[in-house]
């Protein structure tokens, strides 16, 4: 890896030997690293991290949403993934929302609520390849939920860009635009209601989420609002293990979840890239953009035609990512001229969170937790205090569609954790939070690793551009002169006025029992190792 720059501004990467946990908010890095020095692994720490965030960044995620894993145990046991996705309520119908005259799923609407796997895929994760009980786990978030927080900078930030998605619900309004006002940088924050819930979650597990006065009062919040949920969608449902999927790149192997979530877009981009030189020496930063635009553009009309719940996918994975069919994509792009545009017309978000926990023992954990769109629904539970995610809108209304909205189906997910292997053995995992972006994003993360010999808080620190919607988005940092060369191959671009994404990752160099950690300078975040 190369050295830092000293001078320029910038992160060096955390160093760390015993453990190290890479999240998007302080609170939740040090919740997992003391769950990892009192004894705990990296399920553990990572459970522990990931329910701190379901409270201190609640534009981001929280228990009303969902959660994807990858595991990769230290013991004989094979790399796992697991998702815990949300079905729709038995009731949802797309031609009854068809008759309605909608074309698409409301955001903000109950339909787009979606029963959230998130406390279902912790306490199965942690029943699998935890060490501790779920009220040590818990004890630092109900703490702070309880209690209170102080505002970070970034959370401040999406809470402000936010203050129309809690205002549409009475509930969520009083919650999270206390004295009518967002929260500013350093203010407190308190939700004893969620403190509640989390504590019964502890006692309870799941049961005290799914059946009870929990799952009552979210029925009860979702009725009113026109939905068609009913206890027994949440008392049945259950998120499930599974095999990855996986392709190589660069000499390495990348493991996704599979289907319904866009891992298999972030494998379809990096087999693409996998048949170019993209070293410094060999092409220019306009080029570098150019080649993942195009394959990104690639992936994702294959993305919104194909992915679905997999019991409904219609071309198998392994067609999609063999060498035939990779080799036609790859021979399709041009390096002088862009192809022409798939033009998305669904739900765009930015909103997950996500972390990288690795322990003494080598046990590595990759997971992401999300409520789709800033503060999700906007749908708020007050006796609960859950607010509730909309990842039904991410359903498709076009009749025949592989991802046509259907009762107890799950939708198309954009959430995607990730891990780097190298001979069969975890090297790294690694995630890239932002919504659409997030296949492209680990492709962008990937080749700035192992083509530019970037450790992974440089790599996270490298500017990112996107290619979606029709438009080719380039944070400012790569000037003028690279945005007239991509303009002159037929890209229609544009300056982002906000951060792309936000990045965590863990390399782990086994050669010097040494772990390096990066966490997104886009984010409050750090990575931090002992």
């Amino acid at each position: 890896m190369l050295e830092r720059d000293y001078i320029s501004p910038g992160r060096s990467a955390a160093i760390g030997e015993s453990g190290m946990a890479a999240t998007s908010h302080p609170l939740a890095t040090l919740a997992a690293i003391e769950i990892l020095k009192a004894g705990g692994n990296a399920m553990d720490a990572a459970i522990a991290a990931v329910a701190v965030q379901c409270v201190v960044e609640p534009a981001m995620t929280g228990i009303g949403g969902d959660c994807f894993a990858i595991v990769a145990p230290a013991d004989d046991r094979p790399i796992r993934a697991f998702n815990g996705s949300g079905w729709a309520p038995a009731g949802a119908s797309a031609d009854a929302l068809r008759a309605l005259g909608l074309g698409s799923i409301p955001e903000t609407s109950a339909h787009a609520v979606t029963i959230p796997g998130a406390v279902d895929a912790w306490c199965q994760l942690s029943a699998a390849y935890g060490r501790l009980e779920l009220p040590q786990l818990l004890g630092p978030a109900i703490a702070l939920a309880e209690d209170g927080f102080r505002v970070t900078g970034r959370v401040a930030l999406d809470w402000a860009g936010s203050r129309k998605r809690v205002s549409h619900h009475a509930p969520a309004k009083v919650q999270f635009l206390p004295g009518g006002h967002t929260p500013k940088t350093g203010d407190r924050f308190r939700n004893p209601a969620l403190a509640q819930t989390l504590r019964l979650i502890a006692q309870k597990g799941r049961a005290a989420f799914y059946e009870g006065a929990v799952a009552e009062d979210l029925v009860a919040t979702l009725r009113a609002e026109s939905g068609t949920h009913e206890l027994a969608d949440f008392a049945d449902f259950a998120g499930f293990d599974t095999a990855p999927i996986s392709a190589p790149f660069r000499g390495h192997r990348v493991f996704e979840c599979p289907p319904n979530g866009q891992g298999l877009a972030a494998l379809i981009i990096a087999r693409i890239l996998d048949g170019f030189d993209m070293t410094d020496a060999a092409i220019s930063e306009a080029d570098r953009i150019h080649l993942l635009a195009e394959a990104s553009k690639a992936a994702y009309s294959l993305r919104d035609s194909l992915l679905a719940d997999p019991r409904h996918m219609t071309v198998p994975v392994d067609e999609l990512l063999s060498d035939a069919f990779i080799a036609k994509l790859r021979s399709r792009i041009l390096m002088d001229r862009a192809s022409e545009p798939s033009v998305w017309d669904g739900p765009v978000h930015r909103d997950t969170v996500y972390l990288s926990v690795v322990d003494r023992d080598q046990n590595v954990v990759s997971l992401i937790n999300s409520i789709f769109a800033s503060f999700g629904s906007g749908i708020y539970a007050e006796k609960s205090g859950v607010l509730l995610q909309n990842r039904g809108s991410g359903f498709s209304l076009m009749p025949g569609h592989p991802n046509e909205l259907a009762g107890r189906k799950r939708p198309l997910h954009t959430i995607i954790p990730a891990l780097l292997c190298r001979d069969d053995v975890p090297v790294m995992p690694f995630g890239v939070m932002g919504g659409q972006f997030q296949a492209t994003g680990h492709a962008h993360f990937l080749t700035h690793m192992l083509d530019r010999g970037y450790d992974p808080q440089r790599a996270n620190e490298a500017p990112r551009s996107f290619a979606f919607g029709g438009t080719l988005t380039l944070e400012p940092a790569f000037g003028d002169a690279v945005r007239a060369d991509l303009e002159s191959r037929g890209h229609r671009t544009l300056w982002s006025d906000s951060p792309i994404g936000g990045c965590q990752a863990i390399y782990i160099d086994r050669d010097r029992g040494v772990l390096v950690g990066g966490s997104d300078h886009r984010k409050d975040g750090m990575a931090l190792g002992y």
